[in-house]
């Protein structure tokens, strides 16, 4: 006879861990708590190979509501992931973030803005002058504008934030067992039974939560749904440069590429290209992406960057969401106690905490009250209503 819980996670990342947190503190839920973690060591987890930085420079207000809940709760993580008297540490760093503009794209930049400052946030609209005067390092010759944030954004340890989660739900009585899930058995045509993992063991559930992230399509379809959810590599380029780069935030350059300092070096990358065939699984790095796209990218808008030296690399997965960019979350419309946490499309280490009250609300109290992510429902995907982040 296998084990009974009330809530099984599948996934054990930092979205899976984040959801087992919450639901852990909250005196309204007394449940009993399973996260299956296919990859005990996370060693290719996409958790522990994220950039972890967090922004608010969002085009829709869904998407800035989590990144302003989420920032709270990292300020917040010391206390509130400590373990006795031992304080948690993400090494948080706010310089904001700098996005760039050429004339084509100014104005949809502004309309960005104008969602931006509705929505609270701090930020400032520079002229290609200003833009020059503030940051002389960067060339500007073909832009008409940057956009920095000045409060709020960032980045920080994101694998350091898993670990904590991760520690804190164990202290809380939340199991972490080390397994693949092979299937998900139904109790009735539109309710989950069982979790049945690779060492045979069956875990019956009260509620699944899908929080599988590059995997979350194989999870899904153990139930009959489909999940428009599929691996998509991203490489990650470490380099130094003999150049005194000074107050460098992180940059979203016109040509693509992203940058921010990790001290006295460099991070680099490019976001995987939708029109892309998806990725398998595979995490070897695309060397020839640095030396043909970002290489040539970063030379001409920081010119300090032509010597730069490349020291190391890795890759890791995003769970891109291919019909939207943008994260699924919810309860399943016809498989009532399957819920949903996927999709975030490289955004889920800095929406991490939101997606995890939010959740636990829907499990707690079968409705949002911490913060409404009705938003990001699955629904939307069969009434062909993208989240319209990306279309400007």
């Amino acid at each position: 006879m296998g084990t009974s819980y009330d809530v099984v996670i599948v996934g054990g990342g930092v979205v899976g861990s984040s959801i087992a947190y919450f639901l852990s503190t909250n005196a309204d839920f007394s449940g009993r708590i399973a996260v299956i973690e296919r990859d005990p060591y996370y060693t290719a987890s996409s958790s522990s190979l994220s950039t972890s930085a967090i922004r608010q420079q969002f085009g829709t207000p869904p998407n800035i509501a989590m990144s302003k809940f989420s920032i709270d709760f990292l300020r917040e993580v010391p206390t509130r992931l400590a373990i006795g008297d031992e304080l948690a540490d993400i090494g948080l760093h706010e310089p904001g973030y700098l996005v760039l503009a050429t004339p084509e794209r100014a104005e949809a930049q502004r309309a960005k803005n104008r969602v931006q400052r509705d929505m609270g946030v701090e930020v400032e609209l520079m002229e290609q002058a200003e833009l020059a005067r503030r940051f002389p390092w960067l060339n500007t010759e073909d832009l008409a504008l940057g956009s920095l944030g000045l409060r709020n954004e960032g980045w920080f340890d994101g694998p350091g934030l898993l670990q904590a989660f991760r520690r804190k739900a164990r202290a809380q009585g939340v199991d972490y067992r080390a397994a693949t899930v092979t299937d998900l058995t139904m109790a009735s045509p539109g309710k989950v039974g069982e979790v049945v993992l690779d060492n045979d063991e069956r875990l019956s559930a009260g509620t699944v939560v899908n929080a599988a992230g590059p995997w979350s399509a194989q999870i899904a379809r153990m139930v009959g749904a489909e999940l428009p959810v599929v691996p998509s590599k991203r490489c990650v380029f470490v380099f130094e440069t003999p150049e005194r780069i000074e107050n460098c935030p992180f940059v979203f350059d016109t040509s693509g590429f992203w940058l921010r300092p990790e001290g006295q070096l460099f991070l680099c990358g490019v976001p995987p290209l939708r029109e892309n065939d998806p990725d398998d699984f595979g995490l070897e790095v695309d060397y020839d992406l640095f030396d043909e796209v970002i290489w040539p990218a970063l030379a001409h808008r920081v010119p300090g960057f032509e010597r730069l030296r490349m020291l190391r690399a890795w890759a890791g997965l995003y769970e891109y969401n291919t019909f939207d960019h943008s994260g699924i979350i919810g309860r399943h419309p016809e498989i009532s106690n399957f819920v949903l946490a996927t999709g975030f499309s490289g955004h889920g280490m800095m929406h991490a905490a939101a997606t995890g009250s939010g959740v636990c609300d829907l499990i707690a109290y079968d409705q949002y009250r911490s913060i409404d992510l009705s938003a990001f429902r699955y629904e939307r995907i069969a009434g062909n209503q993208p989240i319209k982040e990306h279309v400007y």
